[in-house]
């Protein structure tokens, strides 16, 4: 039951049976243990991500974990507030006839798209790669920043008054106070 990930590539299912099938049957043969390959996780491709928001600087902060991805192999596209992330992690040796005892990394094509606040100053993006974390940081825009507003005090008027300046008004109001 945990599998209810929605595949779009059924092709993709049947050489998973297969290996299932070729995992058991090796298994059964050679006696190895059930630990010869793991078990493919919807998410193994996705990298997991941290995000912030510095108050004190006003800047929006993500960082990625790509460890064993080469730097020239990222890409960022922002699309509106859409930002994806693609790299590729190879592996940096493939033995053929080599029977693993136990395989938990992953190879191929890393993917993720974060939707970014609004409020992003989009044009400021900035990206840096260091020991396999991808740093994304951009400045909040100054329309999205908290800002003070004037709270105006009117004094308070008699009747008398208010009726004078109320008849002196234009039929829309001058926006000022009247108590």
């Amino acid at each position: 039951m945990n599998k209810l990930a929605i595949r779009e590539n059924w092709f993709e299912d049947l050489v998973e049976l297969r290996r299932g099938f070729d995992q058991l049957f090796n298994r059964l043969l050679t006696g190895w243990p059930a630990v010869t390959e793991p078990e493919r996780s919807p998410f193994a491709l996705v990298p997991p991500a941290e995000v912030w928001v510095d108050k004190e600087a006003k800047k929006y902060h993500l960082r990625l974990a790509l460890p064993g991805v080469d730097p020239s192999t990222v890409e960022l596209k922002l699309l509106g507030n859409l930002l994806t992330i693609s790299a590729e992690r190879k592996a940096s040796r493939e033995a053929k006839d080599v029977d693993y005892l136990y395989r938990e990394l992953s190879y191929g094509t890393l993917s993720r798209t974060l939707t970014l606040p609004e409020g992003l100053d989009t044009e400021k993006v900035d990206a840096d790669y260091n020991n396999g974390l991808l740093e994304i940081s951009a400045p909040i825009a100054a329309a999205a920043l908290p800002r003070q507003v004037e709270i105006k005090v009117c004094r308070r008027r008699r009747l008398p008054e208010l009726l004078a300046v109320a008849s002196r008004l234009e039929p829309r109001g001058s926006g000022g106070c009247f108590l």
